[in-house]
């Protein structure tokens, strides 16, 4: 394992909130503006297409019964490096409508880098059942049958082998003849290893960046790099605070119960796990942090709230329960932060905002199309699981310990009751997923893992505390200081120098593996 370390100090970016009630659960890549969509060959100047330009490819419905036919899978595609004879960098956007991430097709990102530096083209691949890539009109429980991890890996196969690309020979570049190399970040990263290890010899070599690949139930692992690497005062605070809102709960006290949850302006929130969740989502601003921008986020917002005190900082171990309390109280009901959350910050729109307990609203019932919040949790119910919790008793822990798997295991039984009568038991689903695609100890060659310490899905990846997966030089897991998915960035790799080199290191290991790759036909 390769440890990439700079003494550069850490600048952040700032955050765009979505849903609480299920913001955390995705692994969202950053967005990367585009200036201009125009662009040209640069070797030849030759106009070509707009970035923005939307392509259809006929995907089938069900690998498994071919005679249900098509639909059309869109994706995008850039060539203005490529020459003939280099090699397709083909990304899976993953779990989001694939069009916020046309930015992937340009040199400021991992691909469109590679793509220079190789002369390949690189293609962006919208993934089954997000954005419009929609096999069936609706996302009932029927449709989604064929929306799995299995499906998934086979469109990487169906598509490279059939696809007739927009690039000059587009028909002639099938993975026989030219050298295709897949990329993603984060669950695509997960889904390049488990696409490389289910089909052997398909892609040239692989490219997975913060790549959840161990399927985790009770993924408690993802608050420790932020408690980790957030200012040792702001943690202590928090551990404090979370400590005696723990206690309280504890008690049963209603009286204790209901004057805690006022003082965050939490009091409309009759379930306790549900309050627990509440105080947490602060502390998910964390996944969205990056290296190149200011100080002025949400996440270092919030402790300044608690460590700013008459214009001085506290020290070390924080200023203590009584001040923390009260100022974080404060900052959930004079801040902007619940306000940018969930519209607003009376009881009415906070109850709504994280209430877990109405199978009837219409979050759950909802089944209409470019909806990711429902197709992502029928992956998470039925094959990852991947819920945040509280770390156990005799742990520090910055979230209650009543912020539980279950709590979103029942909402398995809101999205699709016609699938699970009852809450799913869903650290099986995670043995299957580990046991089918191998998880951290995945033995396939030629690809590589990019990850970050301060990753808070660090350890759902090769770079866990508990993989026993250490690397090779053919399986290689380079870590730099980045967050999730900085790698893919190459601004983050400009202003950290661990991350500049694991991106130099990632030109190597794949220019390499492009030299020793034959074509068969």
């Amino acid at each position: 394992m390769v440890l990439l370390q700079s003494l550069v100090p850490l600048l952040f970016s700032s955050l765009v909130l979505a849903a609480p009630k299920w913001n955390s659960l995705r692994h969202s890549l950053h967005k990367v503006k585009v200036d201009s969509y125009e662009v040209q060959h640069k070797t030849t100047g030759e106009p070509l297409p707009p970035l923005d330009t939307v392509y259809y490819f006929d995907q089938l419905i069900d690998h498994d019964d071919p005679s249900l036919g098509t639909f059309q899978q869109r994706y995008w595609a850039s060539w203005d490096y490529y020459q003939p004879g280099g090699p397709i960098l083909l990304m899976n956007a993953g779990e989001e409508d694939a069009s916020a991430y046309v930015g992937y097709l340009t040199v400021s990102t991992i691909t469109g880098y590679l793509a220079e530096k190789l002369n390949g083209s690189v293609v962006l691949l919208e993934h089954r059942f997000f954005g419009d890539s929609n096999p069936y009109p609706d996302l009932t429980t029927e449709s989604l049958r064929v929306l799995t991890l299995q499906q998934a890996i086979d469109d990487h196969e169906y598509f490279i082998k059939n696809v007739q690309l927009p690039i000059p020979g587009g028909d002639q570049v099938g993975p026989d003849k030219a050298p295709w190399v897949l990329f993603g970040g984060s669950y695509p990263g997960a889904l390049t290893s488990y696409t490389l290890y289910n089909k052997p010899g398909l892609f040239a070599a692989g490219y997975a960046s913060s790549a959840v690949v161990q399927a985790i139930s009770d993924l408690r692992g993802y608050y420790e790099p932020t408690r980790e690497y957030m200012p040792k005062n702001c943690s202590a605070d928090v551990e404090a605070v979370i400590a005696h809102v723990d206690d309280i709960l504890d008690s049963g006290n209603a009286t204790a119960i209901q004057a805690l949850k006022d003082n965050f302006g939490l009091g409309s929130l009759p379930a306790n796990d549900d309050f627990a969740w509440a105080l947490a989502t602060v502390l998910q601003t964390w996944q969205d942090l990056l290296l190149e921008s200011g100080s002025g986020t949400v996440f270092f917002e919030f402790c300044d709230a608690l460590e700013v005190k008459d214009g001085q900082n506290a020290g070390p171990s924080g200023w203590g329960l009584d001040h923390a309390l009260a100022a974080w109280g404060d900052y959930y009901q004079n801040s902007f932060f619940l306000v940018d959350l969930c519209g607003g910050t009376d009881n009415y729109t906070l109850f709504y905002c994280f209430d877990s307990y109405d199978p009837y609203d219409y979050t759950y019932t909802e089944t209409y199309t470019d909806n990711w919040y429902r197709s992502w949790y029928w992956l998470l119910c039925n094959e990852f699981g991947f819920w945040q919790d509280g770390a156990p008793q005799g742990t520090p822990t910055l979230v209650s310990r009543f912020a539980l798997p279950e709590r979103w295991e029942r909402q398995c039984t809101y999205f699709f009751p016609e699938v699970f009568s009852s809450p799913p038991d869903t650290s099986l689903a995670a043995a299957r997923t580990n046991q089918q695609y191998a998880g951290w100890n995945v033995p396939t060659e030629h690809l590589l893992f990019a990850n970050g310490v301060r990753d808070p899905w660090r350890e759902a990846t090769v770079a866990a505390n508990e993989s026993p997966n250490a690397g090779s030089d053919l399986q290689p897991h380079l870590i730099g200081e980045g967050f999730h998915c900085s790698d893919m960035l190459i601004e983050e790799g400009n202003v950290n120098p661990s991350v500049k080199a694991v991106q130099q290191q990632a030109l190597q290991y794949i220019a390499q593996w492009l030299e020793d790759w034959k074509p068969s036909a």
